[in-house]
């Protein structure tokens, strides 16, 4: 896993593909705390959305979705691109989550495509970005 003064990028699979997040995905204010940003192939979406959904942060006991982790996600045929955040840079549980995001996309990723989850702390998060069932399981 590379890691760089205020990013981190783990490249799973096979080969690597030139992909980009849409612009300002994570600081795209229309979009939906409940939601993120998705840019691929239309039968990648619902699997993909899924996957991202099965994963847990351990330490709230809720989805990385319903949290607001995940600030976007790019795909082609050959690449999966995840950025996604965590509630703090401290994050104790931050390497277990972004691998279990890599277990949960191989999932359904097609096999020859390279999955990239790159930690970003720009936007930082804030519990705004929660989905609405989110912050009713916090008592928000």
């Amino acid at each position: 896993m590379a890691t760089e003064p205020d990013d981190q990028v783990s490249e799973t699979a096979g080969a690597s593909g030139a992909s980009a997040m849409p612009a300002d995905a994570a600081n795209d204010a229309s979009a939906s705390p409940e939601s993120f940003p998705y840019e691929g192939p239309p039968e990648l979406e619902a699997p993909l959305r899924a996957a991202l959904a099965n994963v847990v942060d351990p330490e709230i006991a809720m989805s990385i979705v319903d949290v607001g982790l995940v600030y976007g996600v790019t795909a082609t045929p050959e690449r999966v691109h995840v950025q996604m955040t965590m509630t703090s840079a401290a994050c104790p549980v931050a390497e277990s989550i972004v691998e279990e995001v890599e277990a949960e996309l191989d999932r359904v990723v097609p096999p020859a495509a390279t999955i990239c989850v790159e930690l970003v702390w720009d936007p930082p998060w804030t519990p705004e970005r929660m989905s609405a069932d989110g912050r009713r399981f916090m008592n928000w």
